[in-house]
């Protein structure tokens, strides 16, 4: 029997979708607004989800203090009121689309979970707009 836990958790951050060998005129075709050389920011909602058999002793699948803790040293602290092109180090040559922030996250937080457990981070960028990536 697996169990699947979630923590929700959020940051605002800026940025700006484009591809540097690209010319302004083929970023501006290809993410509109979101190619703005001044970025623009979202309030991102994030949930991360760990799925794997409750544990006898303590009746969890993760101590979720474990998880809210790792949310905010790996995420939080570091993405929250940043502007993600120039303040993360990871998006300083990977476009910070919805999609590449989830694998980035979920990059930053597998090696500190149990490897038995699995993971899911899903990423809303709007209230209708979201990822969901599982390491695969």
């Amino acid at each position: 029997m697996k169990v699947t836990v979630s923590r929700k958790a959020h940051f605002n951050a800026a940025h700006r979708l484009y591809n540097n060998e690209w010319t302004d005129g083929r970023n501006a075709s290809v993410f509109g607004k979101c190619a703005n050389p001044n970025y623009h920011g979202h309030n991102y909602e994030l949930i991360v989800s760990v799925k794997g058999p409750i544990h006898p002793e303590t009746g969890f699948v993760m101590d979720m203090k474990v998880l809210k803790d790792l949310i905010r040293d790996e995420v939080e602290e570091k993405f929250d009121h940043k502007n993600l092109n120039e303040e993360v180090s990871e998006f300083k040559t990977l476009n910070p689309t919805a999609e590449n922030i989830s694998v980035v996250i979920w990059n930053k937080l597998r090696p500190k979970i149990e490897k038995q457990l699995e993971l899911t981070i899903t990423l809303y960028e709007t209230p209708r707009n979201f990822v969901t990536y599982t390491g695969e």
